[in-house]
């Protein structure tokens, strides 16, 4: 980002360089430029700067810095210790001054110690409502002044305490202007005093039974309208601070009411239009002008109690609670407290919002100068850290404690005067303030040795600074070699023009008094040049879609390879690494290596490396009849194998070589003859030489044993046998079972008939006397 910040900004000189962003810098070597790059080719970020060659010695880059003027430490003070500090003397924020030098871009930060002190007195003003409804909570502030006075002991020795009342604004509508009612504004038999705008019964002091004494004496008026003149009266206890009595101290304001308040532009109803001045009117600590002023806005009342230090409480009742606490959201170190009826609470009301008030801090800036930021980031009670708003306070502070604050100032631009600044930062509700002296880095270091009417800006035409000329007025060019009123538009073109052609400086750039400025691309890296803006660096051939193959810089469009490279596009390799095959050979002997790849020569081969032969036979296939034939003068090529097998030297051995005991690829193989005898060998080929291992024994099978296979056959016959009649039996059992089983089964069915046999004749005869009748 910041790279192209630098670039784009096209800035003719160092001071506007270093305006850009706090990462440019400038070169103020004379020699830096190339032809055809425009003065503003001098500022670019620092890396590249250095990567263009410029020596780190002649970049000017200035920083910012810190210098601390006032730095007094914060006190350390206790309220047991005999002797009493000035309230000038107390210290509660560190440092009290600082100059910081600011560049464009370039954060300053400063850490900046806050202790709240011990002992530190208090001025306390009371502002109370005098309207009739506030009759009953009179009579219980009149004894306010001692009772307040002892308690406030508690927290700080030195305490004043002042008096002060409201009832409204003296014209109509607020107040009726009959001469009676301006007399007794009361009605019945009240007696009542005139009413009036603000008055102040009491200056600060720290006699409380003299405030107890004047208060007595102070009588009960009214008014007409609900909402009361309670912003008058805060105007001006804030800015009247001679006839109050401020001291530089912690200032509180007690504001107390059981009503609602006017606010600016509510005047227009008495007819008054003109705006609050914000200023004293007290004569004879009365305020004459409330017929005169309208009252003022919150945004007025924040604004001056912000300057003048001071701390509201608002003591209201329970009624109107809701819309003081957002008033209270709108006053920044304000607080609101709820008032019984009758105001019998008011002083432990007091005392809770003074602590809820004074034990958070919260720093407000003043007005900042145009395009300065600030930056707060708090550190607080036990480590907590807060950042943005929430930078700017830290909360649950007790007396003695210690919190820090780290503050960065920044500046965007440098301002149109030049000229210093000031600013202030302030804990809201104290006196003490950090006064921050701004100065700006608006040019380098190196302008204020410029030479002006210098030789080398052609003839005295401008003054010679940073490296650079800066042109006088009505004078251009890097050199301010031509004026903008004598030279025409078309002689300057002509020498902007390569070879006579129509594009002027090749339509990269732009014809400034006769020379070529190139333009600048989005991207800082991609740079125009040459005398016509013809060259550049990023449109030279490319190979896996990188520019010159990533092996190369591209200049003036063409490609410079790095070493072990070549081609347009540096996309071929010198290297022959990659070619070699296992057997160490470049593309295994069968073809060329072509910019780190093998191109194989012969077509059977391929592959990355040429080893790979897909319709080839096996080392072992191919050699074995060669191998055979000289090791065991059997094959196929027996008659043959002086002729067709001398290429290869022969060893016989009773052991093959491992792999292991080679430093060269070795092929084992396996292979078996026409009497299925195993014959055993190995391949090699070693400094170019090829060698065969063979084991000098066939390894063949042994002929058959007759008789154990004659004894075998019979006794597997006759087993055979056995088994088969053995089957035969148990199945002519198995059926002359199920047979018997079965003449069981039909005997216990059969059924036999029990009657006579009918060619039975008896041996007996039996005769009847038919005349006989059994008598």
């Amino acid at each position: 980002r910041d790279q192209c910040i630098c670039i784009k900004a096209n800035a003719q000189s160092c001071g506007e360089c270093i305006q850009v962003s706090e990462a440019c810098g400038w070169c103020t070597d004379e020699n830096f430029l190339t032809v055809g790059e425009s003065k503003s080719a001098r500022c670019d970020d620092l890396e590249s700067l250095k990567k263009r060659s410029c020596d780190p010695t002649k970049v000017e880059n200035p920083r910012g810095l810190i210098q601390i003027n006032k730095n007094k430490p914060v006190t350390i003070r206790k309220k047991d210790v005999p002797e009493k500090l000035d309230p000038e003397q107390i210290t509660q924020i560190q440092p009290q001054k600082l100059t910081l030098t600011l560049r464009s871009g370039e954060p300053q930060t400063f850490d900046l110690k806050f202790k709240r002190a011990e002992d530190y007195p208090i001025d306390l003003y009371y502002l109370m409502d005098l309207s009739f409804s506030m009759k009953d909570d009179l009579e219980n502030v009149k004894n306010l002044g001692t009772d307040l006075m002892r308690e406030m002991q508690v927290i700080t020795s030195d305490f004043r305490i002042g008096f002060g009342s409201f009832v409204e604004k003296t014209v109509m509508p607020y107040i009726s202007t009959t001469p009676a009612r301006l007399i007794n504004p009361c009605t019945g038999n009240q007696n009542c005093t005139s009413p009036f705008s603000y008055k102040n019964v009491l200056k600060l002091t720290n006699k409380g039974d003299e405030f107890n004494r004047l208060v007595s004496r102070q009588q009960i008026s009214g008014n007409l309208d609900s909402p009361e003149g309670g912003f008058d009266a805060i105007m001006q206890v804030a800015v009247c601070e001679e006839q109050i009595g401020w001291r530089n101290v912690t200032r509180l304001l007690v504001f107390s009411t059981d009503a609602g308040f006017h606010f600016a532009g509510d005047g227009k109803l008495g007819g008054i239009v003109l705006p609050n001045d914000g200023k004293c009117h007290l004569e004879n600590n009365m305020y004459t002008m409330s017929h005169y002023y309208d009252y003022p806005s919150i945004a007025h009342l924040v604004q001056k109690l912000s300057d003048h230090n001071i701390q509201t409480i608002f003591a209201v009742t329970e009624e109107f609670q809701p819309v003081y606490k957002e008033l209270k959201n709108l006053i920044p170190k304000s607080a609101v407290g709820t008032l019984s009826s009758n105001s019998s609470n008011v002083i432990k009301l007091i005392i809770d919002a003074y602590n809820s008030l004074s034990s958070e801090v919260i720093l407000e800036n003043g007005r900042l100068p145009e395009g300065v930021s600030i930056t707060y980031k708090s550190i607080c009670k036990n480590g907590v850290v807060g950042t943005g708003e929430n930078g700017r306070k830290c909360s649950n502070i007790s007396i003695g404690d210690e919190v820090s604050f780290q503050i960065s100032i920044e500046s965007k631009e440098c301002p149109s005067h030049g000229k210093p600044e000031v600013i202030t930062i302030k804990p809201l509700g104290f006196n003490e303030e950090v006064e921050v002296v701004l100065n700006f880095i608006c040019d380098c270091q190196c302008a204020s040795d410029g030479e002006p009417n210098s030789e080398k800006c052609h003839e005295g035409n401008g003054t010679f600074e940073c490296g650079a000329c800066k042109c006088n007025d009505g004078r251009i060019g890097r050199l301010c070699e031509c004026s903008k009123d004598e030279v025409r538009t078309e002689d300057l073109d002509a020498n902007c023009r390569k070879d006579n052609g129509t594009d002027i400086c090749s339509n990269n750039g732009d014809c400034v008094c006769g020379t070529c400025e190139c333009k600048k691309r989005e991207n800082p890296a991609e740079i125009y040049s040459g005398k016509y803006c013809e060259c550049d660096n990023f449109n030279c051939d490319r190979s896996n879609n990188k520019l010159c193959g990533g092996h190369g810089r591209c200049e003036c469009r063409k490609c410079i390879c790095d070493a072990n490279y070549t081609g347009s596009a540096c996309d071929c390799s010198l290297e022959t690494s990659t070619c070699l095959a296992k057997n160490g050979q470049i593309c295994n002997g069968r073809g060329t290596c072509e910019c780190g790849v093998c191109k194989c020569t012969n077509p059977k081969f391929q592959g990355p490396t040429c080893e790979i032969c897909p319709t080839c036979p096996g080392v072992c296939a191919e050699h074995k009849d060669c191998v055979q034939c000289r090791a065991f003068q059997a094959g196929e090529k027996k008659d043959t194998c002086q002729q067709d097998c001398s290429y290869f030297q022969l060893i016989k051995v009773a052991k093959l070589p491992q792999p292991t005991d080679q430093s060269f690829p070795l092929t084992h193989c396996k292979e078996r003859d026409a009497n299925d005898c195993w014959f055993y060998y190995t391949y090699a080929i070693r400094n170019d030489n090829k060698e065969v291992y063979v084991v000098e024994t066939l390894e063949c099978p042994p002929g058959p044993d007759i008789i154990p296979i004659v004894a075998g056959v019979v006794a597997g016959i006759v087993l055979i046998g056995l088994a088969l009649l053995l089957i035969w039996k148990l199945l002519m059992i198995i059926h002359d079972r199920r047979e018997f089983a079965k003449f069981e089964k039909e005997k216990m069915n059969a059924k036999w008939d029990t009657g006579e046999n009918p060619i039975y004749k008896s041996a007996v005869t039996t005769v009847v006397n038919p005349k006989y009748e059994g008598k």
